[in-house]
């Protein structure tokens, strides 16, 4: 079996449990430097299929956002094409995403999306032919708010699993390369739009610790000028994030589900930054877990009353779902396979309007 994996860093290793799991060629298609490096040990063929693009204080127009998404579909089309695929895989809710199953459409490969977050999904996810689920409610979710109904509840998240026995540096290596032994992480993720990092850094430094920031999609530019004190410090290129959080004394992040599944299973104390996207399922999960979920003007007393996460349940269904999308690489056609279409699709981009 010939399978395409389409996905981001974070949306990778939720897939790697899933692969591990299924004796099939894999052609990886990702714009990631990191998914990259975490697929390249299971894949056959990696493929770039476009460029990072971080943000900054300078939004782009709709037209050039197009333009580029547009470009890189093509790329994904193109790719594709050269390969005998039975199956592709997506998970996660970004761009790649969108031109995996756009491009795997067009050329009618059969679509496996694995779904997080049923409040801002990717709209193309509505001709995915079988979508996975964590859970009864977001089945439910998923057809009351898009019309959604070719899904399978595999209740858990696979990064779990991976979390918890991906290879993790000992804390004291840690502390060698970053020269600190006490301190906190702060990562601007998917959550945080640019306009809302110098609340964050203001209330970020009223923590008498060492806080060490991880920019992620945004360039050390925008978050720079906003730093007033001699204990914050920007971490520049690519951060073993799973190593670092474990190694810290909590975590302060405003990103999605990503992070949270990765504090919880490594049960590292946290505080969930409330960010743009004010209904999330991270958030739900977060306060299943026991995460603060906190708005920005908070985070100083949120962090004074955090505390370790209970995950271990969260490994344990990672691993059961892992394993069950495993098996339904080999048995879609025992589901329903009648996509959402346009119809689902509009409904999906509505509902992501008020995040834009």
């Amino acid at each position: 079996m010939n399978i395409a994996i389409v996905a981001e860093t974070a949306p990778a290793k939720s897939l790697i449990p899933v692969i591990e799991k299924i004796d099939a060629n894999i052609l990886s298609l990702t714009h990631s430097e990191g998914a990259m490096e975490l697929l390249a040990p299971y894949s056959s063929e990696i493929y770039s299929i476009g460029e990072g693009r971080r943000n900054t204080s300078k939004k782009r127009s709709n037209f050039t956002i197009a333009k580029l998404v547009l470009k890189d579909t093509i790329r994904t089309y193109k790719a594709l094409k050269k390969h005998p695929v039975d199956l592709t895989v997506t998970c996660g809710n970004a761009g790649d995403v969108r031109k995996g199953l756009a491009a795997s459409k067009k050329l009618k490969i059969p679509k496996l999306h694995i779904e997080q977050d049923i409040y801002n999904p990717i709209e193309m996810m509505a001709y995915a032919d079988l979508i996975t689920v964590p859970n009864k409610t977001a089945m439910k979710q998923l057809e009351e708010l898009y019309d959604i109904t070719n899904t399978v509840n595999i209740n858990g998240y696979p990064l779990a699993e991976y979390v918890s026995r991906v290879p993790i540096l000992e804390a004291e290596k840690i502390y060698e390369q970053y020269q600190h032994d006490d301190f906190y992480v702060l990562f601007l993720g998917g959550d945080t739009r640019a306009s809302d990092i110098p609340e964050i850094i203001k209330e970020v430094e009223k923590i008498d610790k060492t806080v060490l920031v991880i920019p992620y999609r945004f360039e050390t530019s925008a978050i720079a000028p906003h730093i007033t004190k001699d204990n914050i410090f920007i971490i520049e290129g690519y951060v073993d994030m799973i190593s670092l959080m474990n190694a810290s004394q909590g975590v302060i992040y405003c990103a999605g589900m990503g992070v949270t599944i990765e504090v919880g299973a490594l049960g590292v104390p946290a505080v969930k930054i409330l960010g743009f996207h004010t209904q999330h399922a991270s958030n739900d999960l977060a306060s299943e877990l026991g995460i603060n979920v906190a708005s920005a003007h908070d985070i100083d007393y949120a962090v004074s009353r955090m505390r370790k996460p209970q995950g271990k349940r969260l490994i344990k269904n990672g691993c059961k779902a892992s394993l069950k999308v495993a098996e339904l690489t080999a048995s879609m056609d025992l589901f329903d396979q009648n996509c959402g279409g346009l119809s689902s699709l509009r409904k999906i981009w509505n509902h992501r309007k008020q995040y834009r």
